[in-house]
């Protein structure tokens, strides 16, 4: 009897372990032997080049343009292009903007259609700027990326779609945005949808190591989805207990049933 009580007890021990989710499998950006080293403090241990990214327009982008110059109002056409806006928020913006058309293209009343798309954010304000020096006495132009977005689902805080104004957004801020990661996330295996030029590309990346600053993925595209997928914990911390208490409970009744019948 008692090596059956033993036997069980064994046998619950190793399904508690083997639900523990150990620090290496949650700590962001690790290298090897990380947490068992103790670093000296307030100095640089490493260097990392990161890649060279800036987002280039392309279709269904909506831009922020505004110009500004020294040419009076009433000579300026480009003024009252902030008219009628309403109350600063993410839809009046979006509404107020420059949509990239699907030959990516934007329009002017004075300056008429601009190719835009494949350009980067300071190139179309050079372009523009460049294209505004006819019509008004040194213009200025301020253009900003109104409806950079990336989906975050799975093992997420909250998942959702994240809306942006910065355009270099990485893979942590995103997450970050999105509540941050559970204790059963797996962070070594982190799927990301890419759209490019007509297709689509999957692609999985890892977390845990510290040399994913580098990635080519770091950085975040329009439209990009991050799914992540939970450890093989996540049943037993999820369900273990309440199975727990069902079996006991269940083999509780049975023992009362089987004390009842033989009395």
């Amino acid at each position: 009897m008692i090596s059956r009580y033993l036997g069980l007890a064994f046998l619950l021990g190793v399904i508690v372990f083997s639900s523990c989710v150990p620090n290496k499998k949650i700590l962001y950006l690790q290298t090897e032997g990380e947490l068992k080293t103790e670093y000296e403090k307030d100095s640089i241990l490493r260097r990392y080049n990161l890649k060279n990214y800036e987002y280039r327009i392309q279709s269904e982008d909506v831009l922020s343009i505004r110009f500004e110059s020294l040419t009076e109002d009433e000579y300026n056409v480009f003024s009252g292009q902030d008219e009628n806006i309403g109350g600063v928020n993410q839809a009046n913006l979006i509404l107020s903007g420059f949509l990239v058309d699907k030959e990516g293209m934007i329009e002017f009343p004075a300056i008429g259609k601009v190719e835009v798309a494949g350009l980067t954010i300071h190139e179309v304000a050079s372009k523009l700027k460049e294209l505004a020096n006819d019509y008004v006495q040194e213009p200025v132009v301020k253009v900003r990326l109104l409806n950079f977005r990336v989906t975050v689902l799975g093992e997420v805080n909250a998942e959702g779609i994240v809306q942006n104004f910065n355009n270099r957004l990485t893979v942590m801020e995103a997450i970050a945005l999105a509540g941050g990661l559970g204790e059963v996330a797996d962070r070594s295996n982190v799927k990301i949808i890419r759209q490019r030029e007509g297709h689509s590309e999957v692609l999985y990346v890892n977390l845990l190591e510290e040399r994913f600053m580098t990635s080519d993925y770091f950085f975040l595209h329009q439209n990009d989805i991050i799914i992540v997928s939970p450890l093989k914990q996540r049943p037993f911390r999820r369900y273990f207990g309440q199975n727990v208490s069902l079996f006991l409970t269940s083999v509780s009744t049975l023992l009362l049933i089987i004390n009842l019948l033989n009395n």
